[in-house]
């Protein structure tokens, strides 16, 4: 028997029998059991459980969008399996594994609960990715999840995959800044550091991995070479008479904005209009926007409105701050997180642009294209619809020149402007001249923000706008 298992073991072809009674037959049996275990494991293939991970903010279902994948396809690591909505962010699960998929374990517009499997992956051994920890099957956000490394007394986090593909590209993880939850470093932070290391060109945005929206969107730009036929073209809407009431739960961002109302509705609003002359501004962006456009940016007034609204926060600090739900200590927030409000095809979101105290205009500018890129693709992640301190709704880009906005808790502070009108107004010497004029409302906390401090700050912003020169001296 002892002769028969060593004559099975590929790496041994010939043993004189003499050395056979050398072999202790019990430890050797068990050794070499172990050997075939871990190999018939991978050889054979195992079928993995992959399950819905955590994704952070309490969320604990999520609503399947879309499948990139079906039963029978292979996958590689960091393939996008699906996209799955919450009500707060979608979300584009990529696979941890190179293998093939055997089952779905939902269909479309199914609800997903985290901790529960997602699909069934059989590994594929002939990539050599898998590794043992990867096949046993372990609760989510576990060890695949929150693997830690300690680097010069600190600790990083990153998942397996990311640290092999660092380990290809010799880079060390302490040198890379993660831009995930907890400072988690992502695959794009060690792709966007070799760029760096390599002087490659990658798109400004760490999630670089962006799917494209829908072909009918390709069309638009063929439509919008007739720069000189402004028409709004009709929305075709198909008529539907129904014998039938029709039922539908709230799901998505439609079950966020439901959560944000409702706790809206117990904060006092107090109202401010005024009007704005950008007349200045409107001549300063065409001068602007050519260089911006070189450059491969599409440069709005937004950024101009934001920026401004930054210096503000910096005199008025009250303005960027939240009320704790005992209304007992106001906390006053470092980073200008401004929010702006954006119309999509899954309803009202509202990233945010982070720390625009520290952005120019043109940096400003290249966010606000990556947040409007994702946001029409539906690809928003749930850093840049959280954290937000301020928010500037645009509601003059839909219609309307005076709104009634709704604060969005825990912020104190919310400004809606208006569309662009070209109005008669006079100038100093009693001459009617043509003016770009654009309304502003306002909505603040009346429980810590009084009227003349709303006001001032609405007199400092519109200062700044209308004499868009003067945000150079204050300017970082």
């Amino acid at each position: 028997v002892c002769i028969h298992r060593v004559r099975s073991c590929s790496s041994i072809r010939f043993i004189k029998s003499k050395y056979v009674c050398v072999f202790d037959k019990s430890a050797f049996k068990f050794s070499h059991q172990q050997r075939l275990f871990r190999t018939s494991a991978v050889s054979c293939g195992q079928i993995v459980q992959f399950k819905l991970s955590d994704i952070g903010e309490g969320i604990t279902e999520v609503t399947v969008k879309e499948w990139y994948i079906k039963e029978g396809d292979s996958v590689s690591q960091f393939d996008s399996i699906c996209e799955v909505q919450s009500d707060k962010a979608s979300v584009t699960i990529t696979s941890r594994y190179d293998g093939i998929i055997r089952k779905l374990h939902y269909s479309i517009d199914d609800i997903a609960f985290v901790g529960k499997p997602l699909v069934d992956i059989e590994i594929d051994a002939s990539k050599g990715v898998a590794s043992e920890e990867d096949v046993v099957e372990t609760p989510p956000m576990s060890h695949e999840e929150h693997t830690h490394q300690e680097i010069k007394g600190h600790k990083t986090l990153a998942t397996p995959a990311v640290r092999r593909l660092a380990m290809e590209n010799n880079i060390k993880l302490s040198e890379v800044v993660g831009t995930g939850k907890d400072n988690r470093i992502l695959k794009e932070d060690i792709l966007n550091y070799l760029a760096k290391q390599t002087g490659a060109i990658l798109p400004p945005s760490p999630k670089a991995e962006i799917i494209p929206p829908l072909q009918k969107t390709e069309a638009v730009p063929a439509a919008s070479k007739d720069k000189g036929r402004k028409i709004p073209l009709p929305v075709s809407r198909p008529i539907a008479f129904a014998g039938k009431d029709r039922t539908e739960p709230v799901i998505g961002f439609q079950k966020a904005m439901v959560k944000t109302m409702g706790a809206a509705l117990k904060i006092p609003h107090f109202g401010y209009c005024d009007e704005i002359d950008l007349t200045q501004l409107v001549q300063l962006r065409e001068e602007l926007k050519p260089l911006a456009e070189i450059r491969g940016v599409k440069l709005s007034f937004m950024p101009f409105f934001m920026k401004a609204a930054s210096l503000g926060l910096l005199q008025y600090p009250i303005l960027n701050a939240s009320l704790d739900e005992n209304c007992q200590n106001v906390t006053y927030k470092a980073s200008h997180n401004i929010g702006v409000a954006m119309d999509t095809e899954q309803g009202l979101i509202v990233p945010n642009v982070k720390n625009v105290q520290v952005c120019s205009v043109f940096d400003i500018a290249v966010e606000l294209n990556r947040l409007q890129s994702l946001g029409s693709a539906g690809q928003l992640g749930t850093s840049d619809l959280t954290g937000g301190t301020f928010t500037l709704s645009n509601i003059g880009t839909v219609g309307g020149t005076y709104a009634k906005p709704v604060i969005l808790p825990p912020e104190v502070a919310i400004g809606a402007l208006g569309k662009i009108q070209v109005l008669p107004r006079f100038n100093g010497k009693g001459e009617v001249f043509k003016a770009q004029i654009m309304n502003v409302s306002w909505s603040a906390d009346h429980r810590i923000i009084d009227g003349a401090t709303m006001a001032r700050f609405s007199n400092l912003w519109k200062s700044y706008l209308e004499n868009p020169a003067s945000m150079l001296l204050d300017l970082k």
